[in-house]
């Protein structure tokens, strides 16, 4: 029977990000990843497509980025601060450029320009504050709390340097629907409707649900080498940024097994002692890390007979619900946008009310007509085949009419979509592949389809994820704990909560 000093369940990016920083701290780790390849949703799973389900990176936590030597072990970016381009069925889009899009290139007026540069700098300067809780435990609301209050501290003085007025409209933010913002601070509908989109992306949540910003201001929170609001992409695509944190994670000497499944954690007095795999084989580790959804660690592998009802059903009731769709095309050629620049994410957002209507349907499982989405061309950027990778909203993912039906509509529509936009598209397409969030969660593991292993939303953020009580990274089980982005800070291709794990994980076990 091997043993080792701690498990991790799950290679994903936060997977391998907790099992590096174990590692280095002197302990020999095991990955565990049922798939053939580590990366998670940034990796190409078995489809007629070879894409990955994440196409960019926008908040790859910079512990994670530096400590683990990424560049070294073949990560670099062919474009570090990728342009936002609008698409408007005309042909006059609206392109971001720079962090955040600090440069407005298009039909906007002098006075759209000024309201936008206002805005952008609030904002930014209102996600700046928020990004330092993403490398720290989620503070907890006690007496004893054993928070890191030197850096609330800071976090506090900074907020408090910037004037009771914005001190008042940082707060008042916090909380409010993005709609209503974008509404009183400006006018062109490109502008809103990229804002819109960029707030709701990968949420259960239109513009004008209550508490949409805050998503806003965590997306601005994310940073990309350094650099705060961008969006980079990887040479190679998004499976280097696996294959680099995998290579640095071997490198440090963690162990991966791949192709290997764990049926069970194996639970003694209370205590996780080890897991069992599909075929029988028994690991054990007094330290046991899970890098998969919260919902599955318990309800599957850990079983509801070792926990309290309460916690269960506290487990049950957490909300993953996804609502996006990834959509794959092979082309014979380059499609044209209406002379929008490909090496850029092109967005199909008309306005901040098509971003709306769009998310209506999904509400009672119907299938919008007009999808909203951000695309990328891969082969823009590098020499190979011609492909287009979409992430379409809103798509349900317990459809009325049923799942085979609501694919087949879904496509339909998105193609009439492009079709709108680029017209011709339809007579270069190859292949086509769209995923629905059934099929996301059948293919990656995602409860619900949902990117962060459970909504990202104010009532399940910091100390609330992904469930109150146990919001940092400590299970009920004793010797248990979890790693995943259905933990503080959420998902993305990140690292973040993978890292926090492990510190959590080094502090109770030094």
């Amino acid at each position: 029977m091997p043993s080792c000093d701690a498990i991790v369940i799950g290679g994903g990016t936060n997977g391998l990000a907790c099992a590096f920083r174990l590692q280095k701290s002197g302990r020999r780790v095991i990955v565990i990843e049922s798939h053939s390849e580590v990366g998670g949703a940034a990796t190409a799973r078995s489809g007629k497509i070879s894409l990955p389900l994440a196409h960019l990176v926008n908040k790859l936590d910079q512990r994670v980025e530096a400590k683990m030597n990424l560049s070294v072990h073949g990560l670099r970016w062919l474009n570090a601060n990728m342009p936002t381009t609008v698409l408007s069925h005309t042909g006059n889009h609206l392109t971001l450029s720079g962090a955040a899009g600090s440069a407005l290139s298009g039909d906007v007026s002098a006075d759209e320009q000024a309201a936008w540069n206002e805005l952008r700098g609030r904002l930014m300067r209102f996600a700046s504050l928020l990004a330092p809780f993403k490398e720290m435990p989620p503070p907890r609301l006690a007496k004893n709390g054993n928070n890191n209050w030197l850096k609330l501290a800071q976090t506090g003085l900074k907020l408090r340097m910037m004037g009771r007025r914005e001190m008042r409209e940082f707060m008042r933010l916090l909380l409010i629907n993005v709609y209503d913002v974008l509404e009183d601070e400006l006018t062109h509908p490109l502008l809103k409707g990229v804002l819109a989109f960029d707030a709701t992306l990968g949420s259960w949540l239109g513009p004008r649900s209550p508490n949409s910003l805050i998503l806003l201001l965590d997306r601005l929170a994310g940073q990309v080498s350094g650099q705060q609001g961008t969006l980079a992409l990887p040479a190679g695509g998004m499976t280097s940024v696996a294959s680099a944190m995998a290579a640095s994670a071997r490198a440090a000497g963690v162990e991966i097994r791949t192709d290997a499944s764990v049926s069970h954690v194996l639970v003694e007095n209370d205590k996780a002692i080890g897991v069992t795999l599909a075929g029988g084989e028994e690991i054990r580790a007094p330290i046991i890390a899970s890098a998969i959804s919260p919902k599955t660690t318990f309800l599957s592998l850990v079983g509801h007979e070792f926990l309290d009802t309460g916690f269960t059903n506290r487990i049950r009731h957490q909300k993953s619900r996804g609502a996006a769709a990834k959509l794959h095309l092979r082309l014979k050629a380059e499609p044209n946008f209406k002379g929008a620049d490909l090496k850029s994410r092109l967005v199909i957002a008309p306005s901040s009310e098509a971003v709306e209507l769009a998310y209506n349907p999904v509400k009672y499982g119907e299938v919008p007509e007009t999808p909203v989405m951000e695309m990328l061309i891969p082969s823009a950027f590098e020499d190979g085949e011609q492909t287009l990778s979409a992430i379409v909203q809103y798509a349900p993912y317990d459809p009325v009419i049923g799942k085979d039906k609501a694919r087949k509509a879904m496509l339909a529509n998105t193609l009439a979509q492009l079709e709108r936009h680029a017209p011709g598209i339809g007579k270069l397409i190859t292949g086509a592949e769209l995923l629905m969030p059934y099929d996301i969660e059948d293919r990656y593991g995602l409860v619900g389809g949902n990117w962060h292993h459970g909504e990202l939303s104010v009532e399940q953020m910091l100390f609330l994820r992904p469930v109150p009580g146990f919001a940092r990274y400590a299970t009920p089980i004793q010797n248990l704990w979890l790693a995943s982005a259905g933990c503080h800070p959420g998902g993305g291709i990140s690292g973040a909560a993978g890292w926090n794990a492990a510190e959590a994980i080094m502090g109770a076990n030094p």
